[in-house]
């Protein structure tokens, strides 16, 4: 009786719906660029340009990875490197750094800790750990890539912590 009462009622709803009006499609006012002077009309545009404008990356050049050669071993932080964790080896970024790494290749990123120092081969800007390197596919040895800083604070916020 139950399952009926409730087939009847999703039914009436339907039926409810069916000859229901659309809601309506306002249009926004349109401000017309004649009616703005033309001086703050330049600095609306450069203001809006800017706000969307991606923030100047720290670093852009090229990057490889490293893994079973060196897991376990110690790191210029002290700590034992993992492979498997999202970490990396920068020449001058202080250890303890957060930075986005982006792939240039395929557009895939992923935030690091830089708690090593190199690379030491070529002019390699960052060696990344396996993982981190394989999260960004990293198809051959060295990748194209582009460093940003990230501030700890929103290290947390992506991290879901």
């Amino acid at each position: 009786m139950n399952r009926v009462l409730s087939i009847l009622a999703a039914a009436f709803c339907m039926a409810a719906n069916m000859g229901a009006a659309p809601v309506p499609n306002h249009q926004q006012p349109q401000v017309k660029n004649s009616a703005i002077p033309m001086a703050r009309r330049s600095a609306q545009n450069q203001t809006q340009k800017s706000s969307k404008a991606e923030p100047k990356p720290y670093q852009v050049g090229t990057a490889s990875w490293y893994g079973k050669q060196f897991h376990g071993k110690t790191t210029a932080s002290g700590e034992d490197f993992d492979m498997f964790e999202f970490t990396a080896a920068h020449r001058k970024l202080p250890l303890g750094t957060f930075v986005k790494v982006t792939n240039l290749k395929n557009g895939k990123w992923i935030i690091v800790r830089v708690n090593d120092r190199g690379p030491y081969v070529g002019n390699r800007i960052m060696d990344l750990s396996y993982s981190a390197a394989r999260m960004l596919n990293f198809r051959d040895g060295v990748e194209r890539i582009r460093i940003d800083l990230i501030q700890p604070e929103n290290v947390a916020m992506n991290r879901g912590y």
